[in-house]
C-alpha cells in the first residue's frame, strides 16, 4: 500500500468512526432525562477558588458565591498574584468569617492549578473536626469568574448524584455567561465585534453541545470525568486519591481530567448533570483561546502515562477502557489527521488540473457521490451541533443564526488540529509551564499608572463591593422581616 492509499484508508476509517460516534452522542444528548433534587442540609459545602492575578473578577465572584450560597465556606487560593487579588480577598474576609484566604508564596507558588488546589485541601483538612463525616463534606472547585446556578446544592444532593454513595465526584454543565453579549469590544469595529460574539457563542455550543453529550455518553461506560470549573468531590474521595498519589490533584496541565482518572482508579464513580450548571466567561480573543486550548491538549497528552494503570485496573469495563483511550488519543489522531485528511484531496485536485478527461470520467462513474460523502462527513459532523444546540439549549436562536454557528463550528473544529500541533511542540521541547489565560477584562484594561496605583485602585473597588454586599444583605433581611410580619 503506497502512502496515498494509506491516507485514503485512514481518512475514511477516521471519518466514518467519528461519524458513528457523533450519532451516538446526539442520540444520548437529546434523550437526557432530569434527576430529582435532594436536601443540601445533609452535607457540608466548601468552595475552592484558585486565583492567579484575578483582581479583575474576584470581588464580584466572592460576592456572588456568598450571596447565593450563604451556608458554604469559601476558600480563595492566591497563587502569588502580582496584582491586588490577595488584598481584595483579605478585605472581603474581614467582616465575613466564611471567606478564607489561602496564600501561596514563591518559590512554592505558581507551579500549577493542581498544587494550588492541594494547598487548599490541606488547609481544609487542618480545620476539619476529627469526628466529621468526610463522606458528607463536599468540595466544589469554581474558577475565579465562575457563577454556579442557584440550584447547585439541591441538584447535587439528589438521588442521581451524591445521595448515591457510589459517586465520589460530580461535574455540572458549563455555560458561557457572555454568550449573548452584544458589542463586546467597545471602540472596535463591527468585524471585530462580530468575530468576538461568534467566538463566545461557539464556546457555549462546544460546552453545552458535544462536551455535554460526551459526558452523558460516558455515564454508560462509567468514565464521566471532571472539568476545571464546576467539579464537586467528596472529601473522602479526595482522601483516597491523596492516599494513592500523595495529593489529590496532580501536576498535569489538565489537572481536572487527571483527578478524575485518579478517583476512578481508586474505585469511585463520577456523576454528570445538566440540571445544574456553572457559568464562566467565554474568551473574545482568538489568541487567548489558543493559549488555553493548547494547555488543555498538552495536559491530555501528559495523562497518557496513566494508560498502563487503567488497562490493568479492574475498575474499568471494556467500554470504559475504549472511551478513556480514545479521549487521550484525540490530540495524536488530530496530528495524524492533518496529513491523512487533506492528502487525497490535494492529489485529486492536482490530477484534475493535469488530466481533466480522466477527472470527468471519475466524477461521472461515482466519484462525485464519493466526494459529496467525504465533504458531508468532514463538515456535517461538526455543523450538526448548531441544530442540536438550537433545539436543546437556545430555542430563541433564528435559523439564520444557527446556519452561521454551523459554519463557524467547522472552522472551530479545524482549529483543534493546529492546537494539537502547538501542544505537541510544547511537549517535545519540554515546555511545561502553566500559561495563564488572561480574562477579557484584563485584555481591555488601560495601561495602569503604576503597579502600586493599580493595586490600590483594585483594593478600593473591593471595599466598595463589600459595602454594597452588606447593604444588599441588610435590605434583604429587612424585606424578609416585613414579609414575615
Amino acid at each position: 500500500m503506497d502512502p496515498l492509499e494509506l491516507c485514503v484508508v485512514l481518512s475514511l476509517v477516521f471519518g466514518f468512526s467519528f461519524l458513528w460516534y457523533v450519532i451516538a452522542l446526539v442520540f444520548s444528548f437529546l434523550h437526557r432525562s432530569p434527576g430529582s433534587p435532594g436536601d443540601p442540609a445533609h452535607y457540608q459545602w466548601h468552595f475552592l477558588v484558585p486565583c492567579r492575578d484575578e483582581a479583575a473578577v474576584i470581588a464580584d465572584t466572592v460576592a456572588y458565591l456568598r450571596g447565593t450560597f450563604p451556608l458554604a465556606v469559601l476558600w480563595v487560593i492566591d497563587d502569588a498574584s502580582q496584582d491586588a487579588t490577595a488584598s481584595i480577598v483579605e478585605e472581603l474576609g474581614r467582616d465575613d468569617a466564611a471567606v478564607r484566604l489561602v496564600r501561596r508564596t514563591m518559590p512554592e507558588a505558581r507551579t500549577g492549578k493542581g498544587d494550588a488546589l492541594n494547598a487548599a485541601y490541606r488547609e481544609l483538612c487542618r480545620t476539619m473536626a476529627t469526628d466529621a463525616d468526610r463522606d458528607r463534606v463536599l468540595v466544589c472547585v469554581v474558577d475565579a469568574d465562575g457563577r454556579p446556578s442557584a440550584n447547585l446544592f439541591e441538584v447535587c444532593a439528589g438521588s442521581a448524584v451524591f445521595a448515591d454513595r457510589r459517586y465520589g465526584a460530580a461535574q455540572v454543565e458549563v455555560r458561557m455567561s457572555n454568550r449573548d453579549r452584544r458589542h463586546p469590544l467597545p471602540g472596535k469595529g463591527i468585524v471585530s465585534n462580530l468575530s468576538a460574539m461568534l467566538l463566545a457563542r461557539l464556546q457555549d455550543v462546544e460546552f453545552r453541545g458535544p462536551i455535554s453529550a460526551m459526558q452523558i455518553l460516558r455515564e454508560r461506560s462509567a468514565t464521566v470525568n471532571l472539568g476545571g470549573n464546576g467539579q464537586l468531590v467528596r472529601l473522602s474521595a479526595l482522601d483516597s486519591a491523596a492516599q494513592e498519589a500523595g495529593a489529590p490533584w496532580g501536576n498535569a496541565l489538565l489537572e481536572d481530567y487527571e483527578i478524575g482518572l485518579r478517583l476512578m482508579l481508586a474505585g469511585w464513580r463520577i456523576a454528570y448533570t445538566t440540571d445544574a450548571w456553572v457559568e464562566q466567561e467565554a474568551l473574545w480573543s482568538l489568541r487567548a483561546l489558543l493559549v488555553q486550548r493548547t494547555r488543555w491538549a498538552q495536559g491530555s497528552m501528559q495523562c497518557v502515562r496513566y494508560l498502563p494503570q487503567i488497562w490493568q485496573s479492574p475498575q474499568f469495563s471494556n467500554a470504559g477502557l475504549l472511551e478513556v483511550t480514545y479521549f487521550m488519543a484525540q490530540p495524536w489522531l488530530q496530528i495524524i489527521g492533518t496529513v491523512a485528511y487533506p492528502a487525497p484531496l490535494i492529489v485529486l485536485f492536482s490530477n484534475a488540473a493535469r488530466y481533466p478527461a480522466f477527472m470527468e470520467t471519475f466524477l461521472r462513474d461515482g466519484g462525485a457521490a464519493m466526494l459529496a460523502l467525504y465533504f458531508v462527513i468532514g463538515f456535517g459532523e461538526f455543523a450538526i451541533w448548531a441544530w442540536v444546540y438550537r433545539r436543546r439549549c437556545e430555542r430563541g436562536l433564528s435559523s439564520r443564526q444557527a446556519w452561521a454557528i454551523g459554519v463557524g463550528l467547522v472552522g472551530y473544529a479545524w482549529l483543534s488540529y493546529a492546537i494539537a500541533w502547538r501542544a505537541f511542540a510544547r511537549l517535545v521541547t519540554g515546555r511545561t509551564a502553566w500559561p495563564k489565560t488572561r480574562r477579557n477584562a484584563e485584555l481591555a484594561l488601560p495601561t495602569p499608572r503604576s503597579a502600586q496605583a493599580s493595586r490600590d485602585a483594585q483594593t478600593q473597588d473591593a471595599r466598595t463591593q463589600v459595602a454594597q454586599t452588606q447593604v444588599a444583605r441588610t435590605q434583604d433581611a429587612q424585606t424578609s422581616d416585613a414579609i414575615a410580619r
